[in-house]
């Protein structure tokens, strides 16, 4: 049976904190907003997309996407210096290459993704990167996986799982109808991860490697 691994990007293989919450603080500035919030409330959202981050932290409807734009022109800028590849990120990719076939599916835009990939070199491990840009309705709805899964040619047979950090990966994992594993690296929390899948482990490696000796 065909082995499928879609990985979700931040939180999961990357650490872009500093990143994103650095460039929030920034757009707030740049658009005389007075953030009431914390760093907490900010990552508490990653995972979400901007403008679903954005209203969750105050921003009128009206204005969000002028928020967004003004994100975006900085994160390109400071993406790749302010972002980290997580710990055992690279062996948990080597590991699962050798016995499955590996995708993206992300919230973050995809044009800022394959940068990162490509600036870490592990962009030639993945078949499909599905960004934001490329889907309607992003995780937690189900077409983020079922598109990659097109595009890959992919059936249902195949033994098929999703790995990432926060509900939202897994939710949509569940929605799609494959299987999951929660990490722990990342922005969710471990009692919301094991409400929804029974597979949590501590990072991607591990994830992995419960995969490959995992019998259906």
């Amino acid at each position: 049976m065909e082995n499928i691994i879609l990985f979700d990007l931040d939180g999961t293989l990357i650490d872009s904190t500093d990143a994103i919450v650095s460039t929030f603080h920034h757009s707030f500035k740049q658009m005389n907003y007075d953030f009431k919030g914390n760093e907490e409330d900010i990552k508490s959202l990653i995972g979400y997309p901007l403008d679903i981050m954005y209203l969750e932290l105050g921003v009128e409807e009206e204005v969000v996407w002028d928020f967004v734009s003004a994100y975006k022109q900085r994160y390109k800028l400071i993406s790749t210096e302010k972002t980290l590849l997580l710990r055992d990120a690279i062996e948990a990719l080597e590991t699962a290459s050798k016995f499955a076939r590996l995708s993206v599916v992300t919230t973050k835009t995809g044009a800022y993704t394959i940068p990162l990939l490509e600036h870490f070199g592990i962009l030639k491990y993945f078949e499909v990167v599905t960004g934001r840009e490329h889907v309607e309705n992003p995780k937690p709805h189900p077409e983020p996986i079922l598109k990659t899964l097109e595009q890959m040619n992919i059936n249902k047979t195949s033994n098929i799982w999703m790995i990432g950090d926060t509900h939202l990966d897994i939710l949509a994992a569940n929605s799609a109808g494959i299987n999951s594993v929660g990490v722990l690296c990342g922005y969710g929390k471990e009692k919301d991860l094991k409400e929804l899948t029974n597979f949590v482990t501590n990072n991607s490696l591990d994830a992995v490697n419960l995969i490959k000796e995992f019998k259906l």
